[in-house]
């Protein structure tokens, strides 16, 4: 009788549910901004460094087209982006996703991040940022919950490249 190797277990619902996870955060922490920040205004957490603000970005990341054009074409373009960027990470979770690899898990906090953000897109036809970070002068850009899970699966993802790239040297 030989021994059968135990099967591993389908990642997906756990991806899916990371997706989820991160559209229920990013939910609740725009909530709490709209509800407790005036538009345009700021509360101080560390002074010189960090602020809690209340920003509609009509643009997409760190307001790239937000100033120029139609903003009713801006956004539905960003809400099309979107939308086939969803439907791509998706297939890529259903179809790659029965191991949780940096890869899939990098594809579960960018769907739910892109999710979280299309939803103020259809909703408010703008984003909610609301995290202002200043760093020896340069003031980053506003951003959000989701925005935080889009760039760090970026970096996930760098990662995931320069080790597999390190395994075939």
């Amino acid at each position: 009788m030989t021994a059968q190797r135990p099967s591993q277990c389908d990642a997906r619902p756990a991806l899916f549910l990371i997706s989820a996870v991160v559209v229920l955060l990013d939910r609740l922490t725009k909530m709490w901004v709209i509800r407790s920040v005036p538009v345009g205004q700021a509360h101080n957490v560390i002074t010189g460094f960090f602020r809690i603000t209340h920003v509609l970005n009509t643009g997409a990341a760190f307001s790239l087209f937000a100033s120029g054009g139609s903003l009713h074409r801006t956004n539905w373009g960003l809400v099309a982006f979107s939308s086939v960027a969803i439907v791509t990470l998706a297939v890529l979770l259903i179809t790659q996703g029965r191991r949780a690899t940096l890869a899939t898990v990098s594809f579960a906090l960018i769907l739910g991040g892109a999710i979280g953000n299309l939803y103020d897109r259809l909703r408010l036809h703008s984003v909610t940022d609301f995290l202002e970070v200043h760093v020896c002068g340069y003031h980053w850009p506003d951003f959000n919950l989701a925005d935080s899970c889009i760039t760090i699966a970026a970096c996930l993802l760098v990662l995931d490249i320069l080790i597999a790239r390190k395994q075939l040297d």
